[in-house]
């Protein structure tokens, strides 16, 4: 829902850096996952100011990579896949990883809800995206820039960013924060069925 206000901002704050950096986009990912597994780790155990620390990295460096790949023109499908999967990984473990670290009944049940709904959201995302592409009606007909179309929702990369980082300043606030993301997507996935029912011209 945020992502199309945040493109401007995003290009304005890497712009300067992706036009010096002509690195391997890729390594940039993976250097980027490295600090979101010290997110993980130090989440696990407590650590939230450090962990909060490392998030932050991970999501800067996740934001160079695309910007890097743009601007030198080294955009390919695997570096789009090795991020998107960096990314799942860690949006994954560290909800788990502050779980573990201040574990109750409530808290794990909640936790299976989101990461449940992270599933289904993630398939429906994905699949959606590929009969898009399937239809000449991905990225590049749209005049996107990323690997593949995303569809609109109300949770996007953005508000997951404002999520986690709340996950990691009010660690004490878990229980509320996870039950109200679970059920945001749930709701992100009811918007894509309907937009699918929408737009993809079929009948049931």
């Amino acid at each position: 829902m945020l992502d199309q206000f945040a493109r401007t901002p995003k290009k304005l704050l890497y712009g300067p850096l992706s036009r010096r950096l002509n690195v391997s986009p890729t390594k940039v990912s993976l250097a980027g996952f490295a600090l979101g597994m010290f997110c993980v780790g130090c989440a696990a155990v407590g650590w939230y100011g450090a962990a909060l620390g490392f998030w932050v990295g991970n999501r800067l460096l996740d934001g160079l990579d695309g910007e890097i790949a743009r601007e030198h023109n080294r955009q390919t499908d695997l570096g789009g896949y090795i991020d998107i999967v960096c990314d799942f990984i860690v949006y994954t473990a560290v909800p788990i990883a502050l779980t573990v670290a201040a574990p109750t009944p409530t808290l794990w049940l909640l936790l299976a809800l989101l990461l449940g709904s992270f599933f289904v959201n993630a398939a429906s995302l994905m699949y959606l995206a590929a009969i898009l592409e399937k239809r000449g009606l991905g990225a590049s007909f749209q005049g996107e820039k990323t690997s593949i179309t995303m569809p609109p929702g109300i949770i996007e990369g953005a508000e997951t960013v404002i999520f986690y980082t709340l996950f990691l300043v009010l660690p004490q606030h878990l229980t509320l924060l996870f039950l109200t993301m679970a059920v945001l997507v749930s709701l992100n996935i009811v918007s894509r069925l309907q937009w699918a029912y929408r737009h993809l011209g079929e009948t049931l």
